[in-house]
């Protein structure tokens, strides 16, 4: 599949994706990174607003799956707690591995599915590789040296991406 650090959609937090959304571009399955998109890398308590997107779309009819690279039982507690299938170790952006499994576990082709994340060489890169819908997400909080780092690096990646995006618009 194709190599791209460039998101398909760029948006500011996990509750902007809406079923509408997800629809219009023919998907019906989203795969979720943890770990800054849905909750801080200190916690495995979601804010009010992402128990209210959680609800909404469990009522739409999109499938739900986290997919993280995170060994850590706090990934498996939200997940049980929200009745979210999950993923860990995923190894992303190796596609083959946690993507592929998801993808295969709910038997849906590439072209149905997204993946929604904040980093661009792990799930930007890696949703790209499989050929599912890229979904890039501010990050929640970068709380040490290293992700901010990460970040400044990937800035560049999402400036094209969104002058890409802007230019795809009808």
């Amino acid at each position: 599949m194709a190599f791209s650090l460039l998101p398909d959609l760029i948006l500011d937090a996990l509750t902007d994706i809406t079923p509408e959304l997800l629809r219009a571009r023919g998907v019906r399955f989203l795969m979720m990174d943890f770990d800054n998109t849905v909750v801080p890398y200190t916690t495995d308590v979601p804010t009010d607003a992402v128990e209210r997107w959680f609800a909404a779309m469990g009522e739409s009819g999109i499938i739900l799956c986290m997919v993280s690279n995170s060994k850590k039982p706090r990934v498996w507690r939200f997940c049980e707690a929200h009745g979210v299938p999950c993923i860990q170790h995923a190894r992303k952006p190796f596609w083959r591995f946690g993507i592929r499994e998801a993808l295969e576990r709910f038997s849906v082709p590439p072209g149905e599915a997204a993946i929604v994340g904040d980093q661009i060489y792990t799930d930007v890169l890696g949703g790209n590789g499989a050929g599912v819908t890229s979904i890039l997400v501010r990050p929640i909080h970068l709380h040490n040296i290293w992700l901010r780092l990460r970040h400044v690096a990937e800035k560049p990646f999402i400036a094209w991406g969104k002058r890409r995006i802007q230019h795809e618009k009808p």
